[in-house]
């Protein structure tokens, strides 16, 4: 099984989401959120082997990827959470597994905690969640924010070369073949246009780098059978995040994958599908989770 040469999509908010639609449409469905500044492609090693026994959904989120990007759209936390939710209901998605990596694990914890009747399992994988990025991250986050806010973010987009700014800031996950070029092509080739770029700001306008009091406090109501999958050495993330993680949700376990770094599904493909598979075999809880809507 191998992934579909082009994506679906759907309307979300009145704009097209991609996303790869692969196994049995009456299994269980599985929802894949990626992290920044990914698509759909960094789950590509967890995939066909999720899609065996589940139907997978792997999405391209709203702004990234082949998904479009419009700039007349919100994009804060709550808007990104309740969009989720939009998201799993164009696509004809009531419950399901929520599998999300660093944004996608930041959004997906969010939505867990908020609607816990649709979350059957929920993994999160080098993800900020309810904490931050160490500091230079932060500052750099902050900056990229306060540049998108700024009168400067329209001339800003014609000149700044993000996608370069990206591809240097990775160079090492490149190096150590976490990605190809190609792949790396495709997370960032996008931004080379203007319009591209002034997306980037727009988001980065609206996302908030500081730590998540509320989410850190939300914890322990979360019941579904939980995944904290980390690799270690990662750059932007403390390894604290997963052990906080880990020790405030009821039903959480830990992996640690040791020098997975921060693109832990790409450097270490295997031992994210082992642990995944776990989390699919285990039981969900007998009772019924209401909505705290």
């Amino acid at each position: 099984m191998s992934l579909p040469a082009e994506p679906r999509s759907v309307r979300v908010d009145g704009a097209r989401l991609a996303y790869v639609d692969l196994g049995d449409p009456a299994a269980e469905p599985v929802v894949l959120v990626h992290g920044y500044p990914a698509n759909h492609r960094a789950w590509r090693h967890q995939i066909p082997a999720l899609a065996e026994h589940h139907r997978v959904l792997a999405l391209d989120w709203l702004g990234w990827g082949a998904s479009e990007r419009r700039t007349d759209l919100r994009f804060d936390y709550d808007t990104e959470v309740a969009r989720l939710g939009r998201a799993l209901d164009a696509l004809g998605i009531g419950d399901c597994n929520l599998f999300g990596h660093d944004y996608g694990g930041f959004l997906a914890l969010g939505f867990t905690q908020r609607h816990p009747g649709r979350a059957r399992r929920l993994a999160i994988l080098n993800s900020r969640a309810h904490r931050t990025f160490v500091p230079a991250w932060y500052t750099v986050f902050s900056l990229v924010g306060l540049l998108g806010r700024s009168r400067l973010a329209n001339a800003s987009a014609k000149v700044l070369p993000l996608a370069g700014i990206n591809h240097a800031a990775l160079r090492k996950p490149l190096r150590d073949g976490v990605f190809d070029r190609a792949t790396l092509r495709d997370y960032l080739g996008w931004m080379r246009d203007p319009e591209g770029a002034r997306w980037v700001l727009h988001f980065f306008s609206q996302y908030r780098v500081p730590a998540r009091a509320d989410l850190a406090a939300g914890l322990g109501g979360i019941q579904c059978p939980t995944a904290i999958v980390w690799g270690t050495g990662d750059d932007y993330l403390r390894t604290t995040i997963a052990e906080e993680l880990a020790a405030g949700i009821p039903r959480a376990e830990l992996t640690l994958i040791p020098g997975g770094g921060h693109f832990v599904m790409e450097k270490a493909p295997a031992e994210v599908l082992a642990a995944l598979r776990n989390l699919l075999a285990r039981e969900r809880t007998s009772a019924r989770i209401s909505e705290n809507e």
